[in-house]
């Protein structure tokens, strides 16, 4: 916080004071013409002035300069509109995936966009005996914001936390590396999602796979990660309503998160356990599209929806590490 000085000093004879007013207004009146005569070249050094060399040099800045700057920026600039839309500017298309990869019963969703280079990736897996057919409306949506998502069913539907992050890393793997879509893909942009017990699975894969992007937990069930150790920025979602993983289980795990690693908290009004299965939910999806975007195309834009919370329409409590820029610890924004 800026603060004012004041400047304390013997009082000076009037003819004193007359003539330090008369050399200061001299002074005043050179240095304005000298600014005056500077021209651009002048404007140009000052760090602070507007103009193209500030807008270079802003990573942040809307604009040619900053998409130079950001390989990764993909779409128009969003609006409050344009994120709560269930489809962004991305026509889609749909592959099924082949049994026998580390997970079953697969599909992966894409934007069929060649020309803007590459996609990062998202691997989402469903809950406890949950099927992907609950979860299949969120593939289209994600796609069509600029993301390459493969939803599937685990191996087995009673498997735990740790087998389904294991699973998602399997699913990646596929992804970037096999599967028929691959060349559309950015192998180094890589994130996971999970619900219930395949939210728990998505915290269990970023604490063994430190170099992905980001992970979503939606009231995620976990048995085998320390949070503690999370290195990987995260964002927790619970439901007010939720008997089963309860929104102060999920608070508890997202207050363990180091102060060092980007977190969100966010507590949907009125939900119960099965929200993400909700069709559609434009709740969660106004929350997950600019966090996918944030972290995994590092896309800068996007943060205005996020901190402060732009938009609290079904939201009951937030919390996050504001700015949630990528790039290192930042203060805790808390309502």
């Amino acid at each position: 916080m800026r603060r004012s000085e004041a400047h304390a000093g013997r009082t000076e004879p009037h003819s004193v004071n007359r003539v330090s007013r008369w050399l200061a207004s001299a002074v005043g009146l050179v240095l304005l013409a000298a600014l005056a005569g500077a021209g651009p070249a002048a404007a140009a050094e000052k760090p602070y002035e507007r103009g193209p060399l500030v807008v270079a040099e802003n990573p942040y800045q809307r604009g040619p300069a900053a998409v130079a700057e950001n390989p990764y920026q993909r779409g128009p600039d969003p609006t409050r509109d344009s994120v709560a839309a269930s489809r962004g500017t991305f026509a889609t298309a749909s592959v099924k995936v082949p049994e026998g990869n580390g997970f079953t019963k697969g599909v992966i969703y894409y934007p069929t966009d060649t020309s803007q280079g590459t996609f990062g990736a998202i691997a989402f897996v469903p809950g406890y005996h949950g099927s992907w057919a609950a979860l299949e409306w969120t593939g289209p949506w994600l796609a069509s914001f600029g993301f390459v998502v493969i939803g599937f069913e685990a191996i087995n539907p009673g498997d735990r936390d740790t087998a389904r992050g294991t699973q998602l890393l399997a699913a990646l793997d596929y992804l970037t590396g096999r599967s028929p879509v691959r060349g559309r893909i950015d192998p180094n942009r890589t994130a996971v999602i999970g619900h219930s017990m395949g939210g728990g699975g998505a915290l269990s894969a970023a604490s063994r796979r430190p170099s992905l992007k980001t992970a979503i937990g939606l009231a995620p069930a976990v048995f085998s990660t320390d949070m503690r150790t999370m290195r990987v920025p995260t964002l927790l979602m619970a439901g007010q309503n939720d008997g089963t993983v309860t929104p102060s289980y999920v608070k508890n795990f997202y207050d363990r998160i180091p102060g060092s690693t980007e977190k969100a908290y966010l507590e949907l009004t009125g939900a119960g356990h099965g929200f993400p299965s909700w069709t559609p939910n434009s709740v969660m999806m106004r929350k997950v599209i600019p966090w996918f975007k944030i972290f995994v195309d590092n896309d800068a834009r996007y943060s205005q929806f996020l901190c402060p919370l732009m938009d609290w329409t079904g939201i009951r409590a937030y919390q996050s590490t504001c700015p949630l820029l990528p790039g290192g610890p930042t203060p805790t924004h808390t309502r």
